[in-house]
């Protein structure tokens, strides 16, 4: 799933190759993305972007206004299999609304079949989130969204966490609580911060709080050091060469050689160093224990 860097730096991507450039014409290959209905994509034809944007995990893409007419903003949430692709150049026959493909949305820049980009969704579960509005806060996750986990200082940070008693993986994660972490930037935040995923939060002491708070600050401004400049196309290998622990289960630990483990559950796993982050204890992990008593 895209988390905070990757967006910002697709936002990024945007805002150097699309930023003044006028809407031509508008695709829908997927009806089923579209939240919102008035306005309708249409009314994106012959506005200028003028920006591009991020909240949290969502993406805005911004356009200008017109007379009497408010801005709009295209937002999306690319969800877990969701992304955004720069053509240069694109086919101009419409695609067909079925669906089916990768292919949900295409934006056509400065005229039809030039420059421009597309939102596309892997696999087969569809749950790109795409909504055209007069302002960002009306799309329900950017109304609920907690302070964002790059912008919140160290203070306000202490007090998102004191006196909670969620598990600080499951913390960090809730959109409503802090913007812009997910899965794989939470697994990689507490392992630098040499902290369980299962510790509780309201019980973290000043200090714990204070390493935390830095390896948010570190983990997240250093991924989004090395995505902002890439092309779209490469930032999900980008993202998966500065992992340490996610996605790396049975590999050695590079800060001290232990086996990363996993814990899986329904639809997500999430890994961990036990050196480094829990005492040296395997977590629990259900799908495991059969094997291992």
């Amino acid at each position: 799933m895209p988390e905070l860097p990757e967006v910002e730096a697709l936002a990024q991507h945007l805002r150097d190759h699309a930023l003044y450039r006028p809407v031509a014409r508008v695709d829908v290959a997927s009806m089923s993305v579209l939240k919102t209905f008035d306005p309708p994509v249409s009314a994106l034809a012959g506005r200028v972007v003028t920006g591009a944007s991020r909240f949290g995990k969502f993406l805005s893409v911004d356009f200008e206004d017109r007379q009497d007419e408010p801005g709009l903003h295209l937002v999306t949430h690319l969800s877990r299999a969701g992304w955004l692709r720069w053509h240069d150049q694109a086919a101009a026959t419409p695609p067909k609304p079925s669906g089916r493909g990768p292919l949900a949305l295409r934006v056509h820049l400065d005229t039809v079949g030039g420059p421009g980009f597309d939102l596309t969704e892997a696999g087969t579960q569809k749950r790109l989130a795409v909504y055209l509005v007069h302002d960002p806060q009306e799309v329900p996750g950017i109304a609920k969204l907690g302070p964002d986990a790059l912008e919140i200082d160290r203070a306000g940070f202490g007090a998102l966490l004191a006196g909670r008693t969620e598990r600080i993986k499951n913390l960090i994660t809730d959109q409503k609580v802090l913007g812009g972490i997910g899965n794989a930037y939470s697994d990689e935040i507490l392992h630098t911060a040499r902290l369980s995923p299962y510790a509780v939060a309201g019980r973290l002491d000043e200090a714990k709080v204070d390493v935390l708070y830095d390896a948010v600050r570190g983990v997240l401004g250093d991924a989004v050091d090395r995505s902002v400049g890439q092309r779209a196309a490469s930032l999900k290998g980008e993202k998966r060469s500065g992992l340490r622990v996610h996605a790396r289960t049975g590999l050695p630990c590079p800060v001290c050689g232990d086996t990363v483990r996993e814990v899986s559950f329904a639809d997500r796993s999430f890994q961990y160093c036990p050196t480094c982050q829990t005492g040296g204890k395997p977590l629990a992990d259900r799908r495991l224990s059969r094997l291992v008593r």
